[in-house]
Parts: structure tokens; sequence; C-alpha cells
């Protein structure tokens, strides 16, 4: 309870509902983006971005990493599972008749999705993986990589069977010419560095950029591949809830 004896508004009222803070949320959940990024979406002084940036992540709602192509820059992120759990608790806070009933199950065809990294041995076949995994092996997924390795890692492949009971042996890393002339609905880059170089695909894919660390770097390969499941897991409404034609 407030101090007045009010209800206390939710944290999500309070930090959704200036216009600035909506606006930056809204661009945040197609993906992650450096400030500048921000300010050229909003159409706002960098500074007055940085102001409430600062408050969104105060409240939790919004994360950050600093970018392993550029260290200067920081990649911002919409911390979807603190939304979901503020949002969740939002219509009980006014009535218990708005406590949302679960989801049905939604049958109907994939969208295609591709994975990006650089070597294409560690982040984007484990994003793969746990797509084809979630969605049953209904899901259209791929994965490949601007300098891809010759092998995948063994660490990746080992989190994968250890953790999610996935078996990738015989997976090979491919590069990105290998997948150049296939159609996808979304392309995602989980590399700082391949999100510069992502080429022009047909169709016109939605690109989005996920900031992820590489685990053959910091050897938090279990960190990593929480990090991927919990984005990918907040992916399957997504594309579930897009049409599943590529455009022309």
């Amino acid at each position: 309870m407030a101090s007045s004896g009010r209800p206390e508004v939710p944290l999500l009222v309070r930090m959704a509902a200036h216009p600035l803070r909506w606006a930056l949320l809204t661009e945040l959940a197609g993906g992650d983006r450096r400030v500048r990024e921000l300010v050229a979406a909003v159409g706002e002084p960098q500074n007055l971005v940085s102001y409430h940036l600062r408050l969104l992540r105060s409240s939790g709602l919004v994360g950050s990493r600093r970018s392993s192509f550029d260290g200067r820059d920081s990649y911002y992120r919409l911390e979807l599972e603190r939304c979901a759990r503020e949002l969740a608790a939002l219509g009980p806070a006014l009535h218990p008749a708005l406590a949302a009933p679960p989801a049905p199950p939604q049958e109907r065809a994939w969208p295609s999705v591709l994975f990006l990294c650089t070597g294409n041995s560690a982040r984007s076949p484990i994003a793969e993986a746990l797509l084809r995994h979630r969605s049953g092996g209904h899901a259209p997924v791929a994965s490949a990589g601007s300098h891809p390795k010759d092998e995948l890692h063994p660490r990746a492949a080992g989190v994968l069977r250890r953790t999610y009971g996935i078996d990738v042996g015989g997976r090979r890393p491919r590069h990105l010419d290998e997948v150049a002339g296939h159609r996808f609905h979304y392309v995602i880059s989980l590399c700082d560095k391949v999100r510069e170089v992502v080429p022009a695909f047909d169709g016109r894919p939605r690109l989005v950029h996920w900031s992820v660390p590489d685990p053959a770097r910091t050897g938090g390969f279990d960190e990593v591949a929480a990090e991927i499941d919990a984005r990918v897991g907040q992916l399957v409404p997504v594309l579930l809830a897009s049409p599943s034609e590529v455009r022309t």
C-alpha cells in the first residue's frame, strides 16, 4: 500500500504510461537496440532517451549488455520475463476476475526462422535446436555463420544433450552462402559482429537482433544456453501469431 493508504500504482503502469518509455519498450520488443538506434526510432534527443532508459533499467523492465563488436556501445534489451510477471499481476491487482485464462494451444503452420552468428558453432545452432525442440519439430528453422568453424563446439553439443535432451551429433556448421537462396520469415542474429554483415534475403524477412555473448570466450555455455532458451520461449508466441506466408 502507498503511504496515503491508496494502493500503489503497479510498476508496469508507472513505467509504460509515459509515451516515450512506451515507445522505447515497443521498439525493444522487436529486438536489442543501441542508444543511437533508439534515438532515431523515437525521434527524441539522446539525453532524454538515455534518461528514460535509466528509469526502465532501474525498474528491471530493460537490461543492457556491452557490445562484443564495439566495446564503446551497449545493446539494450526488453526483459520479457519480468514484463510478463508484471503484466500477469496487473489484472488481478485491479480485480480478481481480470486474471488471464490459460491460452489454448494453437494448431497452425509455423513461420520459417534463420539464426545467425559468426562461427555457427555455438549460439545459432543452440537456438536452432531449441526452437526445433520447442515446436515439436514443426518450425522450419536453420542456422548459419559468416565465418563458420570446422565443427560444433563440443560444449554447445554437451549442454544441449545434458540439459535439454537434444542430440545434435553429426551437425556441421554452415556458411551463410548455403542458405542465401532460401526465404525466411525471420532472420535473427545472436552475435554483434554478424549483425553488421547480414546480407539481403528474398522475401523481406523480419530482422531481429539478440545480443548474446560468445560462450566460447566466456566459458558460460550453460548460462548462454539458458538465455537463448528463454528468448526462444518468448519467440514462440510471436511466431504463432505471425502469418506463415513469405512476403514478396
